[in-house]
C-alpha cells in the first residue's frame, strides 16, 4: 500500500494555518481535482478523494490535533480515534462546497441557468436574386412557419379566465433539491421540477389553441432588403425575426442565405465586372467605335486601329456598388477577333492579295516568334 501523504501538503497549506484557510484552500483543490471536471483524467478521482480525506481530518479539532500529534497513525480507525479517511464526512452536505463553484448545491448554478427564461431559438431560409439585383439591392419577401406566442392567451398558456398558480411541489424556483448519502458523505443534486416542467407554475384549464403550451407555430412573409453589393453565399441577419423566446426572454434572428444567379454576359470579380466583346478583323485593323453592354446599360467605346485579341480595356466606376460603402468597381472588357469562316473563292483571293502586301513590320509578334526558332537551331 502506498504511503499517505501530509494532509497539510495535500491541500497546500501550512501547520498554522487557520480554519478558514483550510476550508479555502479544499474548496480550491476539490474543484481543481473533481472528477466531473476532468473527464480526461483518470488520476483525478484518486486526487479528490484524498484531498476530502485530508479535509476530513484537518477541518476537525479534535482529529487535527492527534494528526499534529501522532501523525496519520492518530485517525487511524485502529488507533481509537473512530473512524478516519472518509468516515469524517457523515453528515457533511457537499452542497456547502459547490455553492462557490456551481451558485447553490452541486450543479444547482447550471441548473438554474437552464431553467431561466430561454431565447427563441434562430430560423435560416435562403433567396434567390439576379445578377443586377445584386448589384443595385432591391426587397424580396420570404414564406417561412415560426414559433410566435399563442394569439388566445398571449403566451401564457393558460385559457381565458384561468389562473396560473405557482406549483406546489418546487415552490415556483423550477427546481427540486435532493440529498443522497454516498461514501463522500451527503451529496445535494439540482433537478428540474417535472410537475412543472421547471416553470415554477401550473395551468388550472390549459388554453386550447396552443395545449398550454403558450405558444403556435405560424406562417409568415417576411420582407428582406438585399443591400447593394450582395455576393453569392453571403447572408442577412434580422435581428428578433426567429422564433419567439419564453416570457421575458428576446426572440432568435432570422438568417437568411443568398444565391445570385449567374448572368449571360457579364462575371463578377469582388465589385468588379467582366465581359468578352467579340469584333471583327476589320474592326481590329482599322480601330472602331464599340458598342458595350454594361449594368447602367449600352455605351459607345472607341479602340485603336491594330488592337489585339485579348486586349481588355477598363471602364471606371461600371462595376458593382461595394457592399454598405460609398464607390462602385470596375468593368472590364476583354476583346476577342472573330476570324471570319465560309469564305468565297473571291475573298479567299483578295486576303491573300493583301497578305501579300504587307511587309514584315505589319506581323511584329510572328517575326520575333521565328526569330528565336532560328536561334535555337
Amino acid at each position: 500500500m502506498a504511503e499517505k501523504r501530509d494532509y497539510y501538503e495535500v491541500l497546500g497549506v501550512s501547520k498554522s494555518a487557520s480554519a478558514d484557510e483550510i476550508k479555502k484552500a479544499f474548496r480550491k483543490k476539490a474543484k481543481e481535482n473533481h472528477p466531473d471536471l476532468n473527464p480526461d483524467d483518470k488520476e483525478a478521482e484518486a486526487r479528490f478523494k484524498e484531498v476530502n480525506e485530508a479535509y476530513g481530518v484537518l477541518s476537525d479539532p479534535e482529529k487535527k490535533q492527534r494528526y499534529d500529534q501522532f501523525g496519520h497513525a492518530g485517525v487511524d480507525p485502529n488507533f481509537g480515534a473512530g473512524g478516519g479517511g472518509f468516515g469524517g464526512f457523515d453528515g457533511f452536505d457537499f452542497g456547502d462546497i459547490f455553492d462557490g463553484f456551481f451558485g447553490g448545491g452541486f450543479g444547482g448554478g447550471r441548473g438554474a441557468r437552464r431553467n431561466a427564461p430561454q431565447r427563441g431559438a434562430d430560423l435560416e431560409s435562403s433567396v434567390t436574386i439576379s445578377f443586377e439585383e445584386a448589384a443595385f439591392g432591391c426587397e424580396k419577401e420570404i414564406q417561412l412557419y415560426r414559433v410566435e406566442y399563442c394569439p388566445d392567451c398571449d403566451g401564457s398558456g393558460a385559457k381565458e379566465g384561468s389562473e396560473v398558480v405557482t406549483c406546489s411541489v418546487c415552490g415556483g424556483s423550477g427546481q427540486v433539491r435532493s440529498t443522497q448519502r454516498t461514501i463522500l458523505g451527503n451529496m445535494s443534486t439540482v433537478t428540474t421540477c417535472t410537475a412543472c416542467g421547471g416553470k415554477g407554475k401550473t395551468i388550472k384549464d390549459p388554453c386550447t389553441k396552443c395545449a398550454g403550451k403558450g405558444k403556435v407555430r405560424k406562417s409568415r412573409t417576411i420582407k428582406v432588403n438585399i443591400p447593394a453589393g450582395i455576393d453569392s453565399g453571403q447572408s442577412i441577419s434580422l435581428s428578433g425575426q426567429g422564433n419567439v423566446g419564453d416570457k421575458g426572454a428576446p426572440s432568435g434572428n432570422l438568417y437568411v442565405g443568398v444565391t445570385v444567379r449567374p448572368h449571360e454576359i457579364f462575371k463578377r470579380s469582388n465589385f468588379d465586372v467582366m465581359c468578352e466583346v467579340p469584333i471583327t478583323f476589320v474592326q481590329a485593323a482599322l480601330g472602331a467605335e464599340l458598342e458595350v453592354p454594361t449594368l447602367d446599360g449600352k455605351v459607345k467605346y472607341t479602340i485603336p486601329e491594330g488592337t489585339q485579341t485579348g486586349t481588355v480595356f477598363r471602364l471606371k466606376g461600371k462595376g458593382i456598388q461595394m457592399l454598405r460603402r460609398n464607390g462602385r468597381g470596375d468593368q472590364y472588357v476583354k476583346v476577342n477577333v472573330e476570324v471570319p469562316t465560309h469564305l468565297s473563292a473571291k475573298q479567299k483571293d483578295l486576303l491573300r492579295e493583301f497578305e501579300g502586301g504587307l511587309k514584315s513590320n505589319n506581323h511584329t509578334k510572328q517575326k520575333s516568334f521565328f526569330d528565336k526558332m532560328r536561334g535555337k537551331e
